[in-house]
C-alpha cells in the first residue's frame, strides 16, 4: 500500500516500502503555468532531507524541487526531458520527477498528509 506526503514546498512523495517517488503539486504547476524543462537528479546521487534535487523551469519562472526525505536516488522520469508538460498534464502521476531509497522514514512524519496539504494550500 502507498502513502503520499506533501511539503510546504508543494512537492510529493508517495511511499511504497523503502522507496519514494517526488515530484510537484498540482497546485505548484498551477503557480508555475507551462513547464518548458525539468532537470533531474543523477540515479545514486545521495541527497539530504531539504537539499536541492531537481530544478523546473516555466514560461514564469524556475523554481527548485526539495528533496523531502533523505536518501538515494534510484531512478529518474527520463520522459520529462522530451516532454516536460506531463508535469502540468499529470503532476502526481507521469509527471513525477525521481525516486528515492528513503534513508530515515522516520523522516516522513514531519510531511504532510493529502487532507492537511488542502488544508494549508487554502490558507495560502
Amino acid at each position: 500500500m502507498s502513502e503520499t506526503r506533501y511539503t510546504d514546498q508543494h512537492e510529493w512523495i508517495r511511499v511504497e516500502g523503502d522507496e519514494g517517488t517526488i515530484g510537484i503539486t498540482s497546485h505548484a504547476t498551477e503557480q508555475l503555468g507551462d513547464v518548458v524543462f525539468v532537470e533531474t537528479p543523477s540515479v545514486g546521487k545521495v541527497l539530504g532531507k531539504g537539499d536541492e534535487a531537481a530544478v523546473v523551469e516555466s514560461v514564469k519562472a524556475a523554481s527548485e524541487v526539495y528533496a523531502p526525505v533523505g536518501g538515494t536516488v534510484t531512478a529518474v522520469n527520463e520522459a520529462l526531458e522530451d516532454e516536460p508538460a506531463k508535469v502540468n498534464a499529470d503532476p502526481e502521476g507521469d509527471g513525477w520527477f525521481f525516486k528515492i531509497k528513503i534513508a530515515d522514514k522516520a523522516e516522513l512524519e514531519a510531511l504532510m498528509t493529502g487532507d492537511k496539504y488542502q488544508d494549508f494550500v487554502k490558507g495560502l
